[in-house]
């Protein structure tokens, strides 16, 4: 009869109205005076109830709830009439009709109910006194507000239970994200480590192997050896250099930086914010340290954007200089005070996009970071990390293998300036 879920409380107030109901038809029927008809009656309606109890059709609101409502108010308007004592019927019908019956109809339903029970003592010519008409109308009072505060208990109820297990989502989520944002610190972490240390001792090695090779006569029984062993240096270097691709971050696996910035603008970009990519100068290989800590720093500045800026439009732009390489994030947004970062909701604590964390990321390549902006003036961020020194015949930045091949696109720009300017120039497709 209900399709909520039946807890303890709910079947207990189920079971406790159909035995009102059973013992006031009950009553009805056993008394003396009850004719052979009232009987009948009696069982016809505590029949028709307990069918409509059981059927799966009889729901709140619904066609087959109202047409079961009907039939159990004709037989007991029937019974009204052969029984004054069937008037005590009426309060368990009213919980069924405000409970099946939306409030519109089931209002109504309750004041016709309590009118035909009033008038059940005129019809038999019962002594009217003021309880007469208190005693019905008091009950169906009862009734409603019973029903009514029940109502709203169910739906703050569930509306709790939605919560709950949208907090419990959110928690599985979140501890998700925070696994895979550790999982993602701890390759870069390894891949840095291994780059600095042991690909440079290797490296080192290398040379000074080569160095050796060189002074030594070439029919010298140790020039074999040296060469073998320089042999093995440059190997375990390349081999060195596969670990620190493969434990670079997912979007720079299968490309170059500006394609993964690329890739990040698309996916930033939403009907209430355009961001645009574009890439300045000629681009060159860079190691995969620098490659990380600007595709980092750039996720890290869009989420600030994304979150906090409320902008229209942003700027991604990837210079390669002679000397150097620069990361230049804009936005037309809202801005902020640089001076309360530690405190404000850009600050680290808010989410591990802070303008502290972009700096010592920079500083640790031996780069800077800069940040232009004021509160309504947008924001522009400048990473700058200088270009490693040319080594071994290689282009000036050169450390990847695979992914760090030159972007191509048209030359763009975007207004520097942090107080919200529009962008110019044409989008680059890297």
């Amino acid at each position: 009869m209900d399709s909520r879920s039946h807890t303890p409380v709910t079947t207990a107030l189920r079971l406790c109205l159909h035995a009102l109901l059973v013992g006031l038809l009950a009553l009805t029927a056993l008394r003396p005076t009850s004719g052979t008809e009232v009987v009948v009656l009696a069982g016809l309606m505590a029949a028709l109830y307990g069918a409509g109890a059981l059927a799966p059709s009889v729901q709140p609101h619904t066609r087959a709830a109202g047409v079961w409502l009907v039939a159990l108010g004709a037989v007991w308007l029937a019974l009204l009439v052969l029984s004054p004592d069937a008037l005590w019927v009426a309060f368990p019908l009213y919980f069924l009709q405000l409970h099946l019956l939306p409030v519109r109809r089931g209002l109504p339903a309750v004041v016709v109910t309590a009118a035909a029970a009033i008038a059940c003592f005129v019809l038999h010519h019962q002594a009217v006194t003021p309880g007469t008409f208190i005693g019905p109308l008091l009950g169906a009072a009862v009734a409603v507000a019973t029903v009514l505060g029940y109502d709203a208990l169910f739906r703050e109820s569930e509306r709790r239970r939605e919560l709950i297990e949208e907090l419990v989502s959110t928690r599985a989520e979140l501890a998700e994200a925070e696994r895979a944002a550790g999982t993602l610190a701890e390759r870069e972490r390894l891949a840095r480590e291994i780059h600095d240390t042991l690909a440079q001792g290797l490296s080192s090695i290398q040379l000074l192997l080569r160095a050796a090779e060189h002074t030594l006569p070439v029919d010298a029984p140790a020039t074999a050896h040296v060469r073998r062993a320089r042999e093995a240096a440059q190997d375990n270097l390349a081999e060195a250099r596969r670990f620190v691709r493969a434990l670079s971050p997912p979007d720079l696996e299968h490309g170059s930086l500006a394609a993964a910035l690329s890739r990040l603008a698309s996916r930033t970009s939403t009907p209430e914010l355009t961001v645009r990519f574009a890439v300045s100068g000629t681009p060159v290989g860079l190691p995969t340290p620098y490659e990380v800590a600007l595709l980092r720093t750039a996720q890290s500045a869009l989420a600030n954007v994304v979150r906090h800026a409320g902008a229209r439009r942003a700027g991604i732009t990837l210079s390669f200089m002679e000397t150097s390489v620069s990361l230049d994030v804009v936005d037309d947004g809202c801005g902020f005070d640089p001076g309360a970062t530690d405190r404000g909701r850009r600050s680290p604590g808010s989410g591990g996009f802070g303008l502290p964390a972009m700096r010592a990321r920079a500083r640790s390549l031996g780069g800077t970071l800069s940040v232009e902006t004021a509160p309504g003036q947008g924001t522009a961020l400048a990473a700058t990390l200088p270009l490693p020194v040319a080594a071994e015949g290689r282009t000036p930045g050169e450390g990847r293998a695979t992914g760090a091949g030159p972007a191509t696109g048209e030359r763009g720009s975007v207004a520097g300036e942090s107080g919200g300017k529009l962008f110019e120039g044409e989008e680059a497709v890297a």
